[in-house]
């Protein structure tokens, strides 16, 4: 890979012998930086988009693919790439564009920046993640356009040409006639009525409403003779009686006679239909939800909302294709068993509400914090019902791929690891943090700060901070020590990633967060960091690692740049060389391992457990009631993640604590609500005391009144004699054999002279 850098008419401080140094794979005896080159980086240009164009061109004839340090100029040189004879076109191998000026070059510190664009250079140069399968959808540009009759029928005439649109005229319920009239012309199918359901996703929604107004849109002919007769003016040109103004004179019956289109006593009508498209104009939007379906555009009242959503929805006809963000592995899931709630992480924290329970649920859930509202149970009754609905996979949950947009934030909150974002994986992920960070320190940096962004809302006000630095003395911009890291989306990273960034060398790991990430995305992202921060204190790491940078749609570059300015935090005296894992506990287990290792506080000073918070808690132990619990072992069988199990040779509850994920479904399936969750990281005992064995519970067999052989428990037996002793099926002989082992009952039950059988009837 050739690799070119352009210090932008000298405006940025670029030392390319240095920044080769850093890149070569000879700087390093591991194996981090063997897909990095240097080849290009011998000449820092300084107007390669215009003067120096020539070098650029001559870069494209190679068979070495390009990096270009410019994204400000990608289509000049995508231009300039297939106007060169010899080059490669762009289509068959696209150029890689990536940003150093407003991230780096353009800050108070340049000097300090060369090791932090070297790191950008080495994970540019990283190839692309594996691909991953599609989702694919068909629209065959039929949109349905909800307003007022209006203004609804100027945003059809803007899309009439390139799609076939149908109006939906909405009167609210029939008590007053829209705003505006329609034209006189009847140039597409309108309708009028109230919506009454709206489910689906492109090119596959369902479209219910019900029409209550006298006059039926259909059969009118626009002739006008009821706007005339009508001595209240309640009909206008919207062809629908404001019912609020109508004194019942019925004049309007009486000149619509031949047509037969004005009908007081018509009852209520229901009609559907199936649309590829939605364009909302009403105040309210169809969907509650933050993040609508993909082909819903809701508008309101904002003019230029309008105007973007028309240009969006003039391109949508045909077939399309997303990537599926996702991976479940039903196996690994922890949020039902037995028709019993256990974790609900993913479906609370879903802005798109595609994911819904697989399962019929008894109970409450005891474990982890949150509720669905009644907003995301209507939209997961109305994807679980639409025909054209197929299920990623079965199982606990069930996730919709149509509607899913690919924030990651159910991998993020999974305790378990079933549930994980795949575009790009953790691996993928996890390889460009390790070698971001990896060339940051071995070009002289310190005190790493791993600034995680989405690609589009996030790079918007750190591009805005460098270009207001470049030209407003009391601005900062990105400092040297901040790495900026473009995700798909900021939600799509949690816990283990975070946790194996500062165990391979960052100082901190903050997250920027805008208007555009659900409120959702927020409060779960916000638990995550409240785990990581209480791990790393408890061991003794000083300083704040974890931080969530908001920012409201009309703070300035000030707002940002002053957050950019937080002091760093106690960081691993050795950065480790692990990668990431594809499983996220296995990920964890290994970064948690080298943050022990490199802990601040000897192991004699560590405090038994470190206290977790419950919501977002990823391990944690279980505290039972032994005065309550019967050792039933019902837990045991619902337990997803075999933290719990029992012993066959004595009635004994066993814990690991190492393979807790804290769902709670022990605790819901109990029945004497014997369980409670302790959330905890347990450090205490010999060894690595979280991955053996250890008894919560034991107690005495009860032992058979007959041959004496052990079975259950004496308050298991002492229980059962209790709740049943007053049924009159178990008294006398029929109550001694509850005491009995299955054998000497059916012994008992065949050689009593007493016991009544079906053969004496």
């Amino acid at each position: 890979m050739k690799t070119l850098i352009c210090d932008c008419n000298r405006t940025m401080t670029l030392d390319a012998p240095a920044l080769r140094q850093a890149l070569s794979p000879a700087s390093s005896s591991s194996s981090l930086t063997s897909k990095t080159s240097t080849d290009g980086l011998e000449t820092v240009h300084t107007l390669l988009c215009r003067r120096e164009a020539a070098a650029f061109q001559r870069a494209a004839l190679g068979t070495d693919q390009l990096l270009v340090a410019c994204t400000q100029e990608s289509r000049l040189f995508a231009e300039l790439n297939d106007a060169t004879e010899g080059a490669r076109p762009v289509a068959e191998q696209p150029i890689r564009f990536f940003n150093i000026r407003e991230l780096a070059g353009w800050s108070r510190d340049p000097a300090s920046a060369t090791p932090k664009i070297a790191a950008l250079i080495a994970a540019a140069q990283l190839p692309d993640p594996e691909p991953v399968s599609t989702v694919s959808y068909r629209s065959g540009g039929r949109v349905l356009v909800i307003g007022a009759a209006e203004r609804g029928e100027r945003a059809a005439a803007m899309l009439a040409d390139r799609l076939d649109v149908m109006q939906l005229v909405d009167d609210e319920g029939g008590l007053r006639a829209p705003g505006g009239g329609l034209p006189q012309p009847r140039e597409r199918l309108v309708h009028a009525g109230r919506l009454k359901a709206l489910s689906g996703w492109l090119g596959a929604f369902q479209a219910e409403w019900t029409s209550s107004n006298p006059i039926d849109l259909e059969l009118c002919t626009r002739c006008n003779a009821c706007i005339d007769a009508c001595p209240e003016s309640a009909i206008d040109f919207s062809y629908q009686i404001d019912l609020s103004r109508c004194q019942a004179h019925r004049d309007c019956v009486r000149v619509c006679d031949a047509a037969g289109a004005i009908d007081f006593q018509r009852a209520e009508q229901t009609s559907a239909e199936q649309v590829d498209l939605v364009l909302d104009l009403r105040e309210r939007s169809a969907f509650l939800q933050h993040q609508p379906p993909q082909g819903y555009f809701h508008v309101g009242a904002d003019e230029r909302r309008l105007v973007d959503a028309v240009l969006q929805l003039r391109e949508l006809g045909g077939e399309f294709e997303k990537p599926k963000f996702f991976q479940y592995k039903p196996g690994l899931c922890a949020h039902t068993r037995n028709q019993q709630i256990g974790c609900t992480a993913c479906i609370d924290v879903c802005s798109a509400q595609a994911i819904r329970s697989d399962a019929t649920l008894k109970g409450k859930r005891p474990g982890r914090s949150g509720t669905r509202g009644p907003a995301a149970e209507q939209s997961g009754e109305r994807a679980a019902s639409h025909p054209s609905a197929t299920p990623a996979q079965q199982g606990g949950i069930v996730v919709e791929p149509h509607l899913c947009v690919g924030c990651g934030a159910c991998g993020t909150v999974c305790p378990s690891g079933a549930l994980s974002f795949g575009y790009p994986g953790p691996v993928d992920q996890g390889q460009r943090w390790r070698t971001l960070l990896g060339t940051y320190a071995r070009a002289g940096g310190r005190d790493a700060v791993l600034l995680l962004h989405s690609e589009e809302s996030g790079a918007r006000p750190l591009q805005a901070l460098g270009r207001a630095a470049r030209i407003d003395r009391r601005l900062t911009g990105v400092p040297a020590r901040v790495l900026p890291t473009a995700l798909w989306h900021a939600a799509s990273t949690g816990l283990e990633l975070w946790l194996s960034a500062i165990a391979q060398g960052a100082s901190q790991v903050w997250l920027l967060l805008t208007d555009d990430d659900a409120p959702q995305y927020q409060k779960a992202l916000a638990e995550q960091m409240a785990v990581a921060q209480a791990l790393l204190s408890g061991l003794g790491y000083a300083g704040e690692h974890f931080k969530l940078i908001r920012l409201r749609g009309d703070d300035g570059p000030a707002v940002l740049d002053a957050a950019l300015q937080a002091p760093s935090a106690q960081g691993v005296r050795q950065a480790a060389g692990f990668n990431a894992l594809a499983d996220k506990r296995g990920t964890l287990d290994i970064a948690l391992a080298h943050l022990l290792a490199q802990a601040p506080l000897p192991p004699a000073q560590w405090p038994e457990a470190i206290a977790l918070p419950a919501a977002g808690s990823p391990f944690g132990s279980l505290v039972i009631d032994t005065a309550a619990c019967t050792l039933c072992l019902s837990c045991v069988g619902a337990c997803p993640a075999s933290a719990l199990a029992d012993n066959p040779d004595k009635p004994q509850l066993k814990f690991i604590e190492k393979n807790c994920v804290q769902c709670g479904l022990c605790a819901s399936t109990c029945p004497e609500n014997a369980i409670t969750l302790q959330p905890r990281l347990w450090l205490a005992g010999e060894g690595n005391a979280r991955k053996t064995s250890r008894v919560l519970h034991e107690a005495e067999p009860f032992r058979c009144v007959r041959c004496s052989k052990p079975f259950g428990t004496l308050r298991a037996i002492e229980n059962m004699m209790a709740k049943l002793g007053g049924h009159p099926a178990f008294q006398g002989a029929a109550a001694e054999r509850l005491k009995m082992c299955s054998d000497c009952r059916v012994i008992d039950i065949h050689s009593n002279p007493n016991e009544l059988r079906i053969t004496d009837f």
